[in-house]
């Protein structure tokens, strides 16, 4: 089985070699703190009756392997609408939060509203690969990693977030969430830009292991970029993640702080 990104004992969660981000040897990826964080979020609330419709994290620092204490806080517990934080904290000190906004599940409305066409991508199946990194599998029909243009990919990541957890749909999405800064924050020359946050909007659910992400937005002034990408599955569109980054030069050395 492919390493977790974590496991939990004695109230903590232990990250492992898989978590290891791009940024430093010693630091955790930006995908792990989010998952990680997406992870206690929906067990908390623990209902397929609220869909997670929003997850906000801010990173402002950058962890390193140190154990880590998740600390949430109910902010609202409504019928319709749920709120909760979480807190990521390690060494004593707040890396990263989370704002996670669960609604209800109820009926669409009768009205017609527009709404964006959605894609034309041929299936993750009829896409030849281009390789599995840092536990994802990459199947490219537009554009490419690291070069200018617009881009268009599959992705399929089947690490486990929490060791003995298997993946639901929500963390699948929350896995993927993040690879909104290097596709869109990317360019001829690699990715030159530390993404500060993660905002990630689903009217649903993905039906299976495979999401689609196109580019949609990026541009960056004194430094300050801003990337969005729209998220989906096989059947259609299921949401965007949209991120702030941060122009950054990747480093070979431990404990790269964000702020």
């Amino acid at each position: 089985m492919t390493e977790a990104n974590f496991e939990y004992r004695d109230q903590l969660f232990y990250p492992t070699p898989a978590s290891q981000g791009p940024w430093g040897p010693n630091s955790l990826g930006g995908r792990s703190v989010v998952s990680l964080l997406a992870f206690t979020l929906e067990q908390a609330v623990g209902s397929d009756e609220y869909l997670p419709a929003r997850l906000t994290v801010d990173m402002y620092r950058l962890p390193d392997f140190s154990p880590i204490d998740i600390q949430l806080k109910v902010i609202r517990d409504g019928y319709r609408i749920k709120v909760m934080d979480a807190e990521f904290v390690a060494n004593g000190e707040t890396m990263a939060r989370a704002s996670c906004q669960f609604l209800r599940r109820t009926e669409n409305t009768t009205i017609p509203v527009w709404g964006p066409s959605s894609w034309d991508a041929p299936a993750p199946e009829d896409v030849p690969t281009a390789g599995e990194q840092m536990g994802w599998e990459r199947r490219i029909f537009e554009g490419g990693m690291n070069q200018f243009g617009k881009k268009r990919l599959w992705l399929s990541d089947r690490r486990e977030v929490v060791s003995g957890n298997p993946l639901t749909p929500f963390l699948r999405a929350a896995l993927i969430a993040d690879f909104a800064n290097p596709l869109s924050n990317s360019g001829d020359g690699g990715l030159a830009y530390i993404n500060s946050d993660v905002t990630l909007y689903l009217h649903r659910l993905p039906v299976d292991e495979w999401i689609g992400m196109e580019v949609v937005n990026h541009a960056a002034t004194d430094g300050v970029a801003i990337g969005e990408c729209w998220m989906y599955d096989r059947v259609g569109r299921i949401g965007s993640s949209s991120v702030t980054g941060l122009a950054q030069k990747r480093v070979a050395q431990p404990a790269i702080r964000r702020d």
